[in-house]
């Protein structure tokens, strides 16, 4: 358990929302919530706590249970075709809430997804940038803009529930999820996170908060994540109590103001305690003195793993304040446990009310509860993919980008030129996702998997065709190699969750290849741009020294052409965009530096928060191309004059 002495300290604030301000609203909502809950009958109870995998269900499943929800995890599709049209997934839809309604319970059921960068499980849905990438935009007007968007997009489904945005925290770079997060500064995540919250739920001041261009939103990890030993995902976080409030609950407390109405427990333990087995964390600090009145999911099976036996697992994790456990494939096993664990008075009444009740309000809230509440067939429909959602996606690319190095101004470059590409990366679609893209991991898609996509590659050919310039692609460079300047793209593989684990942060031992090219370039007397695409912070020290201008373009998704947009000139002499994007991590200089370094005795170290060149900078950093290459040593990086402020719109 958690040190005693932080709980008897620690003051947690109360998250009020307009929702809770409105007595008129919330006394009708509770009539409503009590009238249906007193008529349902424990098994009816029960099957509201229940959320299954749509791989494991039918809606005859629905039917005859009457569950309270389904999820499609990532890769999971409508017949299991990830090419699935918007039609196929409305008809699904249309399916399980049609046989939600004829159960006996009538209760409509919540669809969830993970739609963490757009509706990312969805064919020829626009992909946005990851959260970091965002982080590096640091731009709430943006933020909110793409909620929205994503919002309709996942409305357009006949989905009504998503579980983003993601709040962590993260605090060791080799973190799989790191780029999940937006920022190192609890600041920024909270400010980022609560203003893409508006965006997918509405504001919850007005009447547009969960109507038809809305969603469900979901505050996710609570709490903690970001800072597991050595960054094992699901892992555990030591920490004091004041340390959790301060640093990685900041961004919960700002979506619980902004009306977030559903809480998803982490994975994570803290202090050796399973947070989905936490009463203190999820009772008494997040139900009680925060004040939260919507509902609390589990994650993946998270429930599962607090004992070897199922039933004690879902006992201990509803009793700790769990009210809808998440289910991978048994839903069955799950339902038929906690119906008996209900039986025999392990889970007594009052808990189970509570957490039905909790669901139904929400249920209410969106209006599901209502004779006026209409199936998905009934709504209007739209087209997922759009020039306008295109063009949102370039925006959120062009503000993101962060210029780490630009020796003697060779950014902006004029397009009239020779320009020789290299790298596969600037082709592949699927890398510039990366994770959590119509599979789980984003791995096994090809390029005809996104439509009206456009890759670094496309962007970089049409700004140069377009002012008479020659463009050449190859993934090798050699002695016969000519151009004036090489655009060498490269960077990380797809990967989710744990898949992304690292124990070191060297890109080149990791790669070599780029290395190679870039260093055969050099010698060639070849000017080179480096595009990085990359979900977190790596050390690549090397690349550096052996790159002119670098470029970290994160994890840019299915607008990758929009890169091309800064690095650029429009004609011969005009700036058409510059680099606007400033770290969100501080950027390790040290080989041997994983973790968040809080404290100032390091800092010469690392890039700061805050750092990015623009092409107005005079300064042109020429100490970047003479860092230290040695792995595994402390070494000191360079000292920067001057003062580089984070924007913040």
């Amino acid at each position: 358990m958690a040190d005693v002495a932080f709980k008897e300290t620690v003051a947690w604030p109360q998250c009020k929302s307009a929702l809770s301000t409105n007595t008129r609203r919330t006394e009708q909502i509770n009539e409503l919530v009590e009238a249906r809950l007193k008529n349902l009958s424990v098994e009816q109870k029960v099957a509201q706590l229940i959320q299954a995998e749509l791989a494991s269900i039918k809606p005859d499943d629905v039917r005859r249970f009457g569950l309270g929800s389904i999820l499609n995890g990532g890769g999971v599709s409508p017949n299991a075709n990830k090419r699935a049209s918007i039609e196929d997934w409305w008809n699904l839809a249309n399916e399980f809430q049609s046989a939600a309604r004829e159960s006996e319970a009538g209760i409509p059921i919540f669809w969830g997804t993970d739609a963490v960068h757009g509706h990312n499980n969805v064919f020829s849905a626009t992909i946005f940038p990851h959260n970091i990438a965002l982080g590096a935009a640091n731009d709430s007007d943006l933020m909110e803009r793409l909620g929205a968007v994503t919002a309709r997009d996942v409305q357009d489904t006949g989905i009504d529930w998503v579980f983003a945005p993601t709040l962590a925290v993260p605090c060791d770079y080799r973190w799989g999820r790191t780029y999940e997060g937006y920022s190192q500064e609890p600041e920024i995540v909270a400010r980022l996170g609560s203003a893409m919250l508006r965006g997918l739920q509405g504001d919850p001041a007005s009447t547009e908060f969960f109507d038809e261009n809305h969603v469900l939103a979901t505050s996710k990890h609570f709490v903690g994540e970001g800072s597991t030993r050595d960054g094992i995902d699901q892992g555990d976080t030591f920490c004091s109590e004041i340390d959790l409030l301060n640093i990685h609950a900041l961004g919960h407390i700002a979506a619980l103001k902004a009306g977030a109405q559903v809480v998803m427990a982490a994975f994570n333990s803290w202090n050796n305690e399973k947070v989905h087995g936490s009463s203190y964390l999820l009772q008494d600090v997040l139900k009680g003195q925060m004040g939260f009145d919507g509902f609390v999911v589990s994650d993946w099976d998270g429930f599962a793993q607090l004992d070897d036996d199922l039933e004690t697992a879902c006992v201990r994790s509803i009793n700790a304040g769990v009210d809808m456990l998440m289910v991978s494939s048994d839903w069955r096993g799950v339902y038929e446990r906690v119906l008996n664990a209900v039986t025999s008075g392990e889970i007594d009444a009052v808990r189970l009310n509570d957490a039905v009740g909790r669901i139904l309000r929400v249920k209410a809230l969106r209006g599901m509860l209502t004779s006026n509440w209409r199936l998905p067939s009934t709504r209007s429909k739209r087209t997922l993919g759009s020039k306008s959602k295109r063009e949102l996606a370039r925006e959120a690319i062009r503000k993101s980008l962060v210029l780490l190095k630009n020796s003697h101004g060779l950014l902006p470059l004029k397009p009239g030129k020779r320009i020789v590409v290299v790298g596969k990366s600037a082709h592949d679609i699927a890398q510039q996702c990366g994770g959590w893209t119509l599979t789980w991991q984003g791995t096994n898609n090809v390029t005809d998997d996104f439509p009206d996509a456009a890759s670094i590659a496309s962007g970089i050919r049409t700004k140069v065709r377009d002012a008479g310039g020659t463009v050449s692609f190859t993934d090798e460079v050699d002695a016969d190699t000519e151009a004036d300047v090489a655009i060498v793209v490269f960077g990380e593989e797809p990967y989710a969750e744990g898949e992304g684990d690292l124990n070191h942060l060297s890109f080149s031992r990791w790669d070599p290849t780029a290395l190679v090219q870039m260093k055969v370039l050099k010698d060639l007397g070849i000017p080179v741009v480096a595009l990085f695409l990359t979900g977190r912070p790596r050390w690549i020290n090397p690349e550096l020294n052996a790159s002119d201008a670098f470029v970290v373009c994160w994890l840019p998704g299915t607008q990758g052409g929009a890169v091309a947009d800064v690095i650029f000139k429009d004609g011969a002499d005009t700036v058409r965009c510059d680099f606007a994007g400033r770290l969100p991590f501080s950027w390790p200089l040290d080989s041997s530096l994983t973790s968040i370094d809080r404290d100032s005795n390091q800092r010469d170290s690392y890039l700061p928060v805050g750092y990015g060149l623009s092409y107005e900078d005079k300064v042109s950093f020429e100490q970047l191309t003479e860092l230290d290459e040695t792995t595994g040593t402390s070494l000191r990086g360079p000292s920067f004059s001057g003062s580089y402020n984070y924007p913040n719109p």
